[in-house]
């Protein structure tokens, strides 16, 4: 029913400015819209709407993610803008950040938004 529609993210916030400083500035996301509920980007054609959600408490695990080519040089990039990548013990990351999956079919890099959202880049490879 829906397979050919477009799918919308959502991120929530309890801090709006931080938020809109880190997906405009730091990702490089394009700012279209403050529509009171929500701050609405651009993500490469998807709608990404960071939800004003006062008080929540941010999920453990990995909420949004974008498919990189390079992942190297994405999360070096990163890096230089302040981004700090998450370490996981005895996941086997490299020194910079970087989890190689043991089937040798993706490589993974996880980060927090200034919300505590858990965020990542992925390089997947056919």
């Amino acid at each position: 029913m829906l397979g050919k529609n477009d799918v919308i993210a959502f991120v929530p916030t309890n801090d709006p400015a931080k938020a809109k400083a880190f997906y405009s500035g730091v990702l490089g996301l394009k700012f279209i819209s403050d529509d009171g509920f929500a701050m609405v980007f651009d993500a490469n054609g998807t709608m990404l709407r960071i939800a004003k959600a006062g008080k929540f408490t941010p999920q453990q695990f990995t909420i949004l993610g974008w498919q990189v080519t390079k992942i190297e040089t994405v999360v070096k990039k990163m890096r230089a803008k302040g981004v700090k990548f998450l370490a996981f013990p005895g996941m086997g990351q490299g020194p910079d950040g970087i989890w190689p999956a043991p089937d040798g079919g993706a490589k993974v890099a996880w980060f927090k938004d200034p919300d505590g959202n858990t965020l990542s880049v992925s390089e997947h490879f056919k």
